[in-house]
């Protein structure tokens, strides 16, 4: 009985106006009905990133309607904020001249189920305020330069991440603060715009690496934050050791082929009781050590005698 149920469920979401996919916690799209694939410029086995499809889609004219004369930056600053809450609702245009009402649903996996319906009857004007309203909406979230979650949104989203730790013992995760090493030193020797680059060139390095559960912004100058939720301490040292590796091996400044630079992160794991001060706090403690001891490196805070690390009532 239930398999027939299924059937026609399956049955009936192909064939439906309603537009339907779903993402994995990768945002690669792995499935959509009809109307989806029809609105959005898809052949029927064609399964991209959620990023891929709206280059592709904004290279031809079709699917929706970006208002950006720079598609990556666009994509950069949708991308760190897409599916960081398990349910919200926007409303967006298409080239076919429709506007749909869009719902996004995130599981605690992160895969991500989108619906959207056509509401192209509601009157032009109202659409258009309420445009302007998500607009506003997204320029107090994003930060100007870098395309990334700016500090007070990523400030809310390492609150947000305390609240859920401490109202379930099920909940873990860790938080970095990442340092562009002689970011001034940059500046100086290469000028404000080549530093500005160079955070630029680094935000769009995260971006291949941060995934929809976890949240990465800038929170001034050149230090950023990446909250890791349901993440372990060893395998956020898998996840920053990426990082270092791929700001290594980045070449940023086009006219000055032989420019590299590196970073630095300190790291700190949730426990019992903290404040966001206090996870804040041990992570900055943390940062302060990688700097000292060279730069270019991870360092964990931990209580003083419980890991070589990093004892912070030592001097060594």
């Amino acid at each position: 009985m239930i398999g027939d149920h299924l059937q026609t469920l399956m049955e009936l979401e192909a064939r439906s106006p309603v537009l339907i996919a779903l993402y994995d916690q990768h945002d690669r799209l792995c499935f959509a009905n009809d109307a989806f694939r029809a609105a959005y410029n898809l052949a029927p086995d064609d399964f991209p990133t959620w990023a891929d499809l709206m280059r592709r889609n904004y290279a031809c004219g079709k699917g929706t309607v970006v208002k950006t004369d720079d598609i990556e930056t666009w994509i950069a600053a949708t991308v760190h904020r897409r599916g960081k809450i398990p349910f919200r609702a926007l409303e967006t245009d298409l080239h076919d001249g429709r506007w749909l009402w869009m719902t996004e649903t995130v599981d605690a996996n992160g895969c991500m189920l989108c619906i959207a319906v056509d509401i192209t009857s509601i009157r032009a004007d109202e659409r258009e305020l309420r445009q302007d309203r998500d607009f506003a909406v997204r320029a107090s979230q994003v930060d100007e330069l870098t395309s990334v979650p700016n500090r007070r949104y990523t400030m809310d989203r390492l609150t947000d991440f305390i609240t859920n730790c401490t109202g379930n013992p099920d909940m873990w995760g860790c938080v970095a603060i990442i340092d562009i090493d002689y970011f001034k030193a940059i500046n100086d020797r290469y000028g404000h715009q080549r530093g500005d680059e160079v955070l630029l060139d680094f935000a769009r390095q995260m971006q291949a690496i941060v995934r929809r559960s976890d949240c990465f912004g800038r929170i001034g100058g050149e230090e950023f934050m990446l909250i890791l939720p349901d993440t372990t301490v060893s395998e956020s040292h898998l996840i920053l050791d990426r990082v270092l590796d791929k700001v290594r091996s980045a070449r940023p400044l086009s006219n000055i082929p032989e420019f590299y630079y590196t970073c630095s992160v300190g790291l700190a794991e949730y426990r019992d009781g903290d404040s966001v001060n206090d996870i804040y706090a041990r992570a900055d403690e943390a940062l302060y050590l990688a700097k000292r001891e060279g730069r270019d490196r991870v360092k964990r805070y931990t209580l003083a005698g419980s890991d070589p690390e990093f004892c912070p009532d030592q001097t060594s």
